[in-house]
């Protein structure tokens, strides 16, 4: 009798390693399941949400199929089941293992938006209202209420922000990029300053701002910034008007229509240096940090005009008479 219950005990023992063996397995499996392709490559986890809500989450968005032995993968390897709320890119994942090992990484995806050096700030304010998984603080907000929340003691924001390339985690505001952008371009400004070459004609950063927006809108040829920034200094020190085309369409505003004729240049603006001597009054675009460097250390020249070469560069002249021939020369270039 004591031999047959003990046989019965064995054998009940066999029968439950063996399931559990086979349980293990099963949710072994699940772990390793191949996640279906989705055209969303991001997950959003929101605060409080449990391992089985996440699991659930994945079911109705078509990534997982349903199972039963999922619920148990935190039994099996509890760091799998520790979530951490956030947006994460999944696009790369191939199980549900990947899924679940970067939702409890806490490594947010990292989005990023290129805000363009030339660029004005109403340009900007279009590209931030259209990155993806950014919260839209400015859309009802004056550009001087903009500058008063990303605290910039101005009422016009124009040149006063860095162009770079910006990261961001979902659910950042449009406002907090605009601060780093202030603050960035602050930092940058002090430094250049301080490094100014004493003979510029520049009173004081402000109008190194303006100076490095006029530099940007006229060559995106880096190694060309220094010589620009001199042939704008050279006049100044001359007492002679800037005359650059681009202060000229800023000031035009909406009544540019892409073509710049000879009564523009010729109708006074505060911002048509063919009229004015001197700056204009604010910067005319968002200036890069070549561009300030520039506008600090322009190179030791003689030039005093320059005029595109139609090869993407500029030919520089020290004389009206070279800068007229220079000019004839282009003009032949765009007939051809």
């Amino acid at each position: 009798m004591l031999k047959k219950l003990a046989l019965v005990f064995v054998l009940l023992g066999a029968i439950l390693a063996g399931g559990a063996g086979w349980a293990y397995l099963q949710v072994k499996a699940s772990i390793e399941q191949p996640i279906v392709e989705v055209d969303e490559p991001y997950l959003t986890v929101r605060q409080g949400t449990t391992f089985r809500g996440l699991i659930y989450q994945l079911n109705q968005m078509g990534v997982l199929a349903d199972s039963p032995w999922t619920r148990w993968i935190g039994k099996l390897e509890p760091t799998l089941a520790r979530i951490k709320a956030g947006t994460y890119s999944i696009e790369n994942a191939r199980t549900l293992r990947d899924v679940l090992a970067i939702v409890a990484s806490g490594k947010e995806y990292q989005f990023s938006i290129t805000l363009l050096e030339g660029d004005r700030f109403s340009d900007w304010l279009k590209a931030l209202e259209n990155a993806p998984m950014l919260k839209n603080e400015t859309a009802q907000m004056s550009e001087s209420d903009i500058a008063e929340a990303i605290g910039a003691d101005v009422k016009k924001l124009e040149g006063y922000l860095l162009p770079e390339t910006y990261h961001y985690t979902a659910g950042t505001s449009d406002l907090a990029l605009l601060k780093r952008a202030y603050a960035h371009m602050m930092s940058l400004l002090d430094e250049a300053w301080k490094e100014r070459d004493a003979s510029i004609p520049l009173k004081n950063p402000y109008e190194v701002l303006i100076m490095a927006s006029i530099i940007e809108k006229e060559t995106a040829v880096d190694h060309e910034r220094a010589k620009v920034s001199s042939v704008f200094m050279n006049r100044l020190h001359k007492g002679m008007r800037l005359q650059t085309d681009p202060t000229v369409i800023y000031g035009l505003g909406e009544k540019f229509d892409g073509n710049i004729r000879k009564k523009d240049l010729r109708t006074p603006t505060p911002y048509n240096t063919y009229t004015i001597f001197g700056l204009p009054p604010t910067p005319i675009a968002m200036p890069s940090a070549a561009s300030v460097l520039a506008a600090v250390k322009p190179a030791q020249t003689s030039y005093f005009y320059f005029v595109a070469d139609g090869k993407g560069g500029h030919t520089f002249s020290k004389t009206l008479s070279e800068h007229n021939q220079a000019v004839r020369h282009y003009l032949k270039i765009l007939k051809q």
